[in-house]
């Protein structure tokens, strides 16, 4: 009877430090995917310089110095002495002098200022009678931050500013009347200020990166090759991949905006048409960039992580979150380069305010003129090649 052997497979022993040599390759490995890849690179670097950069300068919750129009129907001495108090409480700027009342509810509508005061005739010679007249003071209260602190610190403040302007007795009394006026949301509800905003940022945060991930998709996938094979110019193959997205991105706006007015009661006092042709602007501007991030970038997690580091700044100084105004210069310079500080501007004017585009030419070229370059930048830097 004979028997087989089984050979038993002799066990290799494992070289010493097998586990650490090869953890430290893959390392090794993985730093140098870093370096290579830029985009990874930066974003390390840039998101917590940038986010401590805009909330520790450029955020501000009681801004201060804001925009405000006079219409003076009198020259006096106590107006004057008026306007100087309301400066020196540090929250009102005067940047415009008026001369009808036409002009100043002109500059509140098209949020050129943001708040107004008004020095009737006869206010002087009132004073000094004790008939205690009434100063008008209208703010633009889309923004209820803004508006809110600078109107409840109004009264106090004038009225000790002015206690060596004239004799206001003891316990002291104002000589007149501030008559503050809240416009286009004198309730200072919050959601009539933060649902026409978020038409705009989930709009842009949607459409970025809709187009952001086109071009790179179809380099991964493959689809690249067949496209660039084919008789069409790189200006075709951009409008053949946005306008798709336009109607997407419309079909969103009504949807926010449908929403907005029916379950939170947030009124379109202008004209639907102006914020319909308003809203495709704004959705083919982004569209646009987001194509421009696509032609940039090497894959879609780049793609991915441009947009996000452009969405940071848009949302943060648009003036959806903080009021605008309150900003530094420089963070404002930054803000004017960004689609949704002129699309939060339009969208409020036009719900809030019924403005006119008469009110809007400022926000609508700037919009355009970003539309105009994003595209530029995008055909000029689109491969025709997959090297």
């Amino acid at each position: 009877m004979s028997t087989t052997e089984t050979i038993q497979p002799r066990e290799t022993r494992e070289p010493a430090f097998g586990f650490w040599r090869r953890s430290y390759a893959m390392l090794i490995k993985e730093f140098i995917q870093l370096r290579r890849d830029r985009v990874s690179f930066a974003m390390i670097i840039m998101l917590p310089v940038m986010q401590l950069t805009l909330f520790g300068y450029a955020i501000n919750t009681t801004p201060r110095n804001l925009p405000t129009a006079v219409l003076m129907q009198e020259d006096s001495d106590l107006g004057r002495s008026i306007l100087k108090a309301m400066e020196n409480t540090a929250y009102f700027h005067f940047t415009r002098e008026v001369h009808t009342v036409g002009e100043f509810d002109d500059l509140l509508q098209s949020g050129k200022v943001l708040f107004g005061v008004e020095i009737p005739r006869g206010f002087e010679r009132a004073v000094r009678r004790g008939d205690k007249p009434a100063l008008l003071v209208a703010a633009d209260a889309t923004d209820p931050v803004a508006a809110g602190s600078a109107l409840g610190a109004l009264g106090p403040l004038v009225q000790s500013a002015l206690a060596h302007d004239l004799h206001i007795g003891d316990p002291p009394e104002m000589p007149f009347e501030i008559r503050a006026h809240a416009r286009y949301n004198p309730a200072a509800d919050s959601r009539l200020n933060i649902v026409p905003g978020l038409v705009g940022t989930i709009l842009t945060m949607t459409m970025l990166i809709f187009t952001a991930l086109s071009v790179t998709r179809e380099i991964e996938r493959g689809t690249m090759e067949s496209l660039l094979s084919m008789p069409i110019k790189p200006v075709e193959v951009m409008f053949g991949k946005i306008i798709p997205y336009v109607m997407v991105g419309f079909i969103q706006a009504t949807l926010i905006i449908g929403i907005g007015v029916l379950l939170f009661g947030v009124p379109i006092l202008g004209s639907i048409l102006l914020l319909a042709l308003l809203t495709t602007l704004f959705i083919t501007t982004n569209l646009s960039i987001g194509y421009t991030f696509s032609t940039i970038v090497q894959n879609q997690l780049q793609a991915m992580q441009l947009s996000m580091m452009f969405f940071l700044p848009s949302i943060l100084l648009s003036g959806f979150m903080f009021p605008f105004a309150g900003m530094p210069v420089w963070a404002q310079y930054i803000g004017e380069g960004l689609p949704l500080t002129h699309f939060v501007r339009i969208v409020r004017a036009i719900m809030l305010k019924g403005a006119g585009m008469q009110n809007l030419q400022y926000d609508t070229i700037a919009l355009a003129a970003l539309m105009l370059l994003a595209m530029t930048i995008a055909v000029t830097r689109f491969r025709r090649t997959l090297d």
